[in-house]
């Protein structure tokens, strides 16, 4: 017994570090991702769905999950590989033109080096979008639920990326071919490619600046309408406690097909976040969005169009390193009636409040 117990302490010396340095060194790793919410609209909406240009966190009065996913992630010096399958109400939403098979796909793509003298990929497949700060991962921003340019531009995107980062680092570069405005198919009849850019700059540590784009035509041929979407936004990390991040985006499309005028949008938002201790953290965030013509956000019963002012108070706890507890307090408020009520009519206000647990793992 002792010679077998020697036997295996030898063996486990020299195949000990060899299985650690092989872990260390393994390509593939797997990651998962999952967010609990409730939300309490004060409006009371019909079906307990939240206003139809909320995508994100759009369950009212009842327990739901925003976004469960799982990720299995390969990376070597020269090739890259990334597959995610996720459920939500998330993906319920802003999944709900895609085919069947692809309703679960939160990403799937590959991607090669192309040269080994500059760190220049070529990558093909389904992605997050380039376009915003915020992404689907609630974990990843600083506030509860997306921002009104969040959930009123592309999430995700499907097509070809050629990038670059500088040796530096400072410098990170884009240039995209898509298959449309949140597309992972194109539209029926649709045989136009889209294209966007983008361009982060990253001075130094605290600062971080952005510029994106989306040109491309997301309706069938027969009626096509160039869309020019453009994203700028700023990071700032003013000291180890205060950050603030401000964004400002805007589009235009075409009246109609071969049209000289344009339909416009835009919207800023401004984040000021405060780390009280290692634990807590307090995020206050301003928004604007005016669409008068509906390009986005449908203002059918609306005369003046969308025109909406919002802000929101934000709470969060970590509980553990991976697992975080957030509340909010948000409240959207248009010039003209916008936001469904539990009368089946349009109120100018739209108050909520919002409690979250999520878990990275």
């Amino acid at each position: 017994m002792c010679k077998i117990l020697f036997a295996g302490s030898i063996l486990m010396m020299l195949v000990g570090p060899l299985m650690a340095q092989e872990r260390a060194t393994n390509p593939l790793t797997i990651s998962g991702y999952a967010e609990a919410y409730y939300v309490y609209d004060f409006n009371k909406p019909l079906n307990n769905s939240r206003p139809n240009f909320v995508y994100s966190h759009n369950r009212d009065r009842e327990v739901s999950i925003n976004l469960a996913l799982i990720k299995a992630a390969y990376n070597t010096d020269n090739v890259r590989a990334n597959v995610a399958l996720a459920t939500g109400s998330y993906m319920h939403t802003n999944y709900a033109a895609e085919a069947a098979v692809l309703k679960n796909v939160y990403e799937a793509n590959i991607g090669f080096k192309i040269t080994k003298q500059h760190n220049l990929w070529i990558d093909a497949g389904i992605f997050s979008s380039h376009l915003g700060f915020e992404s689907a991962i609630g974990k990843d921003n600083w506030t509860l639920t997306r921002s009104l340019a969040a959930d009123n531009s592309p999430y995700y995107e499907a097509g070809a990326i050629v990038s670059y980062t500088s040796p530096s680092g400072k410098w990170f570069l884009r240039a995209l071919l898509l298959n449309g405005w949140q597309r992972i198919q194109r539209v029926d009849g649709n045989t136009t490619p889209a294209f966007g850019h983008q361009i982060v700059y990253k001075p130094h540590d605290r600062l971080t600046i952005n510029s994106g784009s989306f040109i491309g035509n997301d309706k069938a041929d027969s009626v096509r309408q160039m869309r020019y979407f453009h994203n700028l936004y700023a990071v700032y990390q003013i000291s180890s406690t205060l950050g603030i991040t401000a964004g400002f985006d805007i589009g235009i499309e075409q009246k109609m097909k071969g049209s000289r005028d344009y339909h416009i949008w835009y919207t800023p938002v401004m984040l000021a976040k405060y780390a009280v201790s290692a634990r807590f953290g307090l995020t206050a965030r301003g928004e604007y969005y005016r669409d008068r013509q509906g390009v986005i956000i449908s203002a059918a019963d609306v005369p003046g169009g969308f025109n909406t002012f919002g802000y929101s108070l934000n709470a969060d706890y970590a509980i553990f390193s991976n697992l975080i507890w957030r509340t909010e307090y948000r409240s959207l408020h248009g010039r003209e009636p916008s936001f469904p009520n539990k009368s089946g009519k349009l109120s100018t206000r739209s108050p909520s409040i919002a409690t979250a647990i999520a878990i990275s793992f």
